[in-house]
């Protein structure tokens, strides 16, 4: 028998869409809605360990071959709304994972803007002092040269989630990136101690997050 959620509560994948099914059939129609949010997937700049987040690539044979065997093997939901980022690598595993091609396009959920590191990977920025004074900032107030700092990135990103669940109630499928993803469940579950990689989901992956009452309160993972 599937179990409901607990709070902030991670579950395996076999159990997690009869669990988050569970749980929605005991809300209050009105209150409750769930948002989806899966990392696009695999582009030459994921295959190349290259920083990329406002070029816009398309996914590689191998990225459309991954997307693919996810939706056959994991289906998604039919829901009311679906979302990108407007990036071709979300717009393209949104189509591959569920078929849906039309979209509300989310400027604010895009990927951080690593300006001149963009394209180019640890190894060839090394000998870069903007680069090293970027990395070796604890802060998160240096931004990349041409792009963003760490923490206009996150206020970005999280401001952004926060508009999108105060929306009136409708469940919202979203594609975007994993840095977006990391930081808005950082900041939605801070309970849960994780750092930003531990949240960072793989290529197809991601969370199915309850909203209860205009605010997130509980998660699966996908």
């Amino acid at each position: 028998m599937a179990r409901s959620l607990r709070s902030h509560e991670q579950l395996s994948r076999p159990r997690i869409r009869r669990s988050m099914a569970a749980v929605l059939r005991s809300a209050p129609e009105d209150q409750m809605k769930t948002l989806y949010l899966i990392r696009h997937s695999l582009t030459e700049a994921n295959e190349k360990r290259l920083y990329c987040g406002h070029t816009d690539l398309s996914l590689t044979e191998n990225g459309r071959a991954h997307a693919l065997s996810c939706a056959k093997q994991h289906p998604l939901p039919a829901l009311e709304s679906y979302a990108t980022s407007g990036m071709k690598r979300a717009d393209e595993t949104l189509l591959l994972l569920t078929g849906i091609s039309s979209r509300e396009v989310i400027p604010g959920l895009m990927e951080m803007n690593f300006g001149a590191f963009e394209m180019h990977s640890y190894e060839q920025l090394l000998n870069d002092p903007d680069y090293i004074r970027w990395i070796e900032d604890n802060t998160g107030d240096i931004a990349c040269p041409g792009g963003e700092s760490a923490n206009g990135f996150k206020k970005r990103v999280t401001e952004c989630a926060d508009a999108i669940i105060a929306r009136p109630s409708e469940s919202l499928l979203i594609v975007c990136h994993g840095g977006v993803i990391a930081n808005i469940m950082q900041y939605w579950f801070p309970g849960e101690n994780k750092n930003f990689y531990q949240w960072q989901p793989g290529a197809c992956e991601g969370y199915a997050i309850e909203i209860a009452c205009g605010k997130p309160a509980r998660y699966a993972v996908l």
